[in-house]
């Protein structure tokens, strides 16, 4: 069985041109999802208040923490459907899907009741004020109940990508973001025969519209005869294969850590935030909405460039990879700047969507954007390059590098300041751990061995395939290297 004739073709054609119109969906997916949670934010901050507010930043940053155990073994997944489509094996592709949907609804499932009945202990640990706890509790244990679909919806779209497909993922991250919009002031707020459930109607929302997307994903894809969904016999591969499981799980799991590092180190600084109290709380939660909007381009063309290059590389198209690193670079920088240069233009503006216009928490919210929003260029050249890498199989050093940047270098300058910059030093501290981040990826890119990096032990070298792009080895030597490999 062959793929769509929707599947998008990232193994040849131009490579700027292929990257961007890829990209793009990505970038309406995460553009939709970060709208959805901005539209949450300002319901909850104008109608119930900034202590309401703040529960959901605290809840947000669990959530993110939550959804990051999983992001590892997605992100594995998506890079060996890549790397199998690209060398014209979808069967193996298929085992993938079936490994990788049988582990998530087991692990989902274990999550979403220790979160349910851990919240009262996440949320001390925290240290979430104390105003805002009656607020996080109701929010957070229906937002647990609803982390099955949300991990098995994330699982789907991801490995719709790395099969070349970002459209379809964009059409049902829609449907999610209007049902939850939509669902938000009804239940929050108990319009007609709906109860008034307040700050967890919220979240209720979310369960909805997650449940409603998930089932019709999989009826579309079912319909359309996608070439990776399972039918007959090859249901057996939900029964997970251990050798993909383990490369999934050890090849995921350092992905997985990447997440966990940025997340533990945000909830870190939240820590740190919440000394302060619930307007300088309530400034962060705004300021981070505009910076998740910041994030985007960045977060959509690396998503982008490591699904590209692994179908490049499965397909042993070598020479193509290092230029999808060049064009994703470029992009970043001149979308990022471009979304940075509007925040600095709007600044006050944009903060008012989320917090009132004459509080002291909208002040506090334009002076930490000065000094932090610029920082996220840098964040964001990180982030290609690490999909770059990572679409080989090197998922150890971005991690390192990443726990360097954002636990020794982030914190400490935080804590160290505190008492001469005060709040300040928190804002500081993003600037220098992005510029860190950034250099340590550029020269692990150009002087360290991703290249030779493998996702499964019995795949050939990267450094032995043909670097011509035409399947022909560039040598004699890389011939017998080729011959021998096979």
């Amino acid at each position: 069985m062959s793929p769509s004739r929707n599947q998008a073709s990232l193994i040849e054609g131009p490579i700027a041109r292929t990257l961007l119109l890829f990209a793009l969906p990505i970038l309406g997916s995460t553009v939709l999802q970060s709208l959805n949670a901005s539209v949450n934010a300002m319901w909850i901050g104008h109608y119930l208040g900034e202590a309401a507010l703040s529960a959901g930043s605290n809840a947000t940053l669990i959530i993110f923490l939550l959804l990051s155990l999983v992001f590892g073994v997605s992100m594995a997944s998506t890079i060996l459907v890549g790397q199998s489509l690209g060398a014209r094996n979808i069967e193996e592709a298929k085992r993938v899907v079936g490994t990788g949907v049988g582990f998530f609804v087991m692990l989902s499932v274990l999550v979403a009741v220790l979160g349910y009945l851990g919240t009262p202990w996440i949320l001390g640990v925290l240290g979430t004020p104390a105003d805002a706890l009656p607020y996080a509790l109701p929010y957070l244990h229906v937002i647990f109940i609803a982390m099955p679909a949300m991990y098995f919806f994330n699982f789907l779209m991801m490995t719709l990508r790395g099969a070349g497909d970002s459209k379809t993922p964009l059409l049902f991250m829609a449907l999610s973001v209007v049902l939850d919009a939509g669902l938000n002031p009804l239940l929050i707020f108990g319009v007609g025969p709906l109860p008034k459930l307040g700050v967890a109607g919220s979240a209720a929302a979310t369960l909805i519209a997650q449940i409603v997307s998930v089932g019709a994903l999989l009826v579309t894809l079912y319909r359309r005869k996608h070439f990776l969904r399972l039918t007959g016999a090859e249901l057996g591969y939900l029964r997970p294969d251990l050798q993909l499981l383990r490369s999934l799980v050890f090849k995921g799991l350092p992905m997985g850590l990447q997440m966990i590092v940025i997340s533990s180190s945000a909830m870190l600084m939240m820590r740190l935030v919440n000394g302060y109290g619930s307007q300088t709380v309530a400034a962060y939660g705004a300021a981070s909405q505009l910076w998740t909007y910041v994030q985007m381009p960045a977060m959509a063309i690396g998503a982008a460039v490591s699904s590209m290059a692994a179908q490049n590389v499965g397909a042993r198209r070598w020479d193509r990879v290092s230029r999808i690193a060049r064009a994703g670079m470029a992009y970043n920088f001149l979308m990022g700047g471009a979304l940075i240069g509007l925040v600095y233009l709007f600044n006050r503006a944009a903060l008012g969507l989320f917090l009132p216009g004459d509080g002291e928490a909208i002040q506090l919210g334009t002076h930490l954007n000065v000094i932090a929003i610029w920082s996220f260029l840098f964040f964001g050249a990180t982030f290609v390059l690490f999909g770059v890498v990572r679409s080989t199989g090197a998922v150890w050093p971005p991690l390192i590098m990443l726990l360097i940047s954002m636990w020794l270098i982030r914190p400490p300058f935080a804590l160290m300041f505190k008492q001469t910059l005060g709040a300040d030093a928190i804002w500081w501290s993003f600037p220098l751990g992005s510029l860190v981040s950034m250099l340590l990826a550029m020269g692990y890119y150009r002087w360290g061995g991703w290249r030779r990096a493998r996702m499964l032990s019995q795949q050939a070298d990267p450094q032995q395939a043909p670097s011509t792009g035409q399947g022909v080895p560039a040598s004699p030597v890389a011939e017998a290297a080729a011959v021998e490999a096979s």
